[in-house]
């Protein structure tokens, strides 16, 4: 079996990876580091989850030891370049522990954020920069940057860097990076204008594709669950309800953030991500999804390029994408390295035709089945005994995990701290040039729900039932204040249904069961399916 040193792998850093419990290279390592490393420019295809940030991110601190030139001020060594401030702050948790090895110095730049310790960092001089275009530009304008000394340059998701049309700025920092630099540019695709990258910027590249991006893992099963619009909400809590983690992706900023608060009304321990969040907001609930504090990570596409996160057993596309190649990239945050992963698209009667034209382009065949709440087929997609955690419980271990000073954590899991997201947010934006966009994206406002306050009242007045949690009053029928705040909270974000706007709802729960081992849940229409479904159908004309 070939090794890290057998490819050229500096010693010290496969005593790194080795600490790491990294010892075998994956395909696209193998086959790039050979010529990464002997100073030639690379091309590298491959789709997401293949391994790519270790087969650029050893030859740049290898190379720049190698070299010896002094770190200068303002002036960084090495450049890597990437789509989404996420996937920016990961590369560099990648790289840093390689380039502490020896004493090099990293740095990541994005927009969201302050500028000011960005400044201070590049002035105290960084040998391997990690950026978002936007921001880069930012400091090259205002002269508290150079790339004159950079030798190195990486291009990651080139690809999507185009989608989010950065091209003009990507080419912009790329004329300013000295023409004789090597270059590496990792893609899944070439379309969008990448090629023209690929010929005006590298010399003679030599190309290297593993792992097609328009085809799915092996180790991937795909499935497609037909059910009543009614139904979507109930299911979808018996399968996040299982154990292990799981990522639901909607096409709505809005929808995510309703649909979170949801969740966590159901029962679900559930965090937010995309566009309207600030960026604190973001780091703190993706920590709490790393972490196991939530292990249901409710996503738009943002999360879909260049998020990593260990053992994700399940992806669910609650809104199936408009197309091919964002449904390949969703799914790849299951069944990364070799792992098995299982995806499910739930699908409405309306949606068929569009579900069947998308697996067709990914390149998949799915298992279709039509699906009720208790199916077995549920327990077998997610096996394991269902646990549901009140509201307040999970509010409580969210506001012990946020820093000192911070927002709660729980409230940014809901509606509430969403708009309070959005709004310091735009805020930062107004004081700090440019914000990035994260992931297909851009951020925007939010005229989100009442506050977090109504949220966490609802919470209070959210009882359990057998064991599960109730969302409209109790299963006698009777209403509960506590709960009808809930639902109003819920129904008032624009995207709820109207019955949910007058609070408790007929109180006549449903008692189901989802499949072996699983907890009987109590809810109503207003607050859950009907919602749910609501939200869906106007969700999909509303930007991400």
């Amino acid at each position: 079996m070939t090794s890290f040193t057998d490819l050229g792998v500096p010693a010290e850093l496969d005593s790194v990876l080795s600490g790491l419990g990294i010892t075998s290279p994956f395909p696209i390592q193998t086959a790039t580091l050979p010529d990464t490393l002997a100073g030639r420019d690379v091309l590298g295809r491959g789709r997401t989850g293949s391994g790519k940030t270790y087969a650029f991110a050893l030859p740049v601190v290898a190379r720049l030891a190698a070299s010896g030139s002094p770190r200068r001020p303002g002036r960084p060594r090495a450049l890597i370049l990437a789509p989404t401030r996420e996937l920016a702050t990961q590369i560099e948790a990648t790289v840093a522990p390689l380039a502490t090895a020896f004493g090099l110095r990293t740095l990541t730049v994005f927009g969201g954020v302050g500028a000011n310790p960005q400044i201070r960092g590049l002035k105290n001089g960084v040998d391997i920069l990690v950026a978002c275009p936007g921001r880069l530009d930012d400091h090259l304008r205002s002269g508290h940057a150079s790339l004159d000394a950079v030798e190195i340059t990486v291009l990651d998701e080139a690809d999507h860097m185009a989608d989010l049309g950065f091209l003009p700025v990507v080419r912009r920092l790329m004329d300013a990076t000295p023409r004789d630099g090597q270059r590496l540019l990792f893609s899944a695709t070439l379309d969008n204008g990448v090629d023209v990258l690929v010929k005006r910027y590298m010399r003679q590249p030599i190309t290297h594709h593993v792992d097609s991006a328009a085809e799915a893992p092996v180790q991937m099963s795909h499935h497609v669950l037909h059910v009543r619009h009614d139904d979507r909400f109930p299911v979808l809590v018996d399968l996040v309800a299982a154990p292990g983690r799981t990522v639901v992706f909607t096409r709505t900023k809005r929808r995510a953030k309703t649909l979170t608060r949801q969740l966590v009304q159901a029962g679900v321990p559930a965090v937010e991500l995309h566009g309207n969040l600030a960026q604190n907001a973001r780091n703190r609930n993706l920590s709490a999804f790393s972490d196991g504090s939530a292990q249901t990570l409710v996503a738009t596409d943002i999360a879909a390029r260049g998020i990593h996160v260990d053992d994700v057993a399940l992806v669910i596309h609650a809104d199936p994408p408009v197309e091919h190649k964002a449904y390949l990239h969703r799914s790849g945050r299951t069944a990364r390295a070799g792992a098995h992963g299982t995806v499910i698209t739930l699908m409405t009667d309306d949606q068929q035709g569009d579900v069947r034209d998308l697996t067709r382009k990914a390149g998949i065949k799915p298992t279709t089945t039509k699906t009720r709440p208790g199916d077995a087929l549920l327990a077998e997609l997610a096996p394991g005994e269902r646990s549901y955690t009140a509201p307040a419980d999970f509010a409580s271990v969210m506001d012990a995990a946020a820093p000192a000073g911070g927002s709660s954590s729980a409230a940014s899991s809901s509606a509430g701290s969403s708009s309070e997201g959005a709004r310091a947010g735009r805020g930062r934006r107004r004081g700090s040039g440019r914000a990035e966009p994260t992931g297909g994206s851009a951020p925007g406002s939010s005229r989100g729900s009442s506050s977090g306050r109504g949220s966490r009242s609802g919470a209070g007045g959210a009882g359990r039932a057998q064991g599960g949690p109730s969302l409209g009053g109790s299963p006698q029928g009777g209403r509960s204040q506590g709960a009808g705040r809930a639902q109003g909270g819920q129904g008032s974000a624009r995207g709820g249904s109207q019955a949910a706007q007058g609070g408790g709802g007929s109180g006549q729960g449903r008692s189901r069961r989802g499949g072996t081992g699983s907890t009987p849940v109590h809810t109503t229409q207003s607050g859950g399916a009907a919602a749910f479904s609501a939200g869906s159908r106007v969700g999909g004309r509303r930007g991400r």
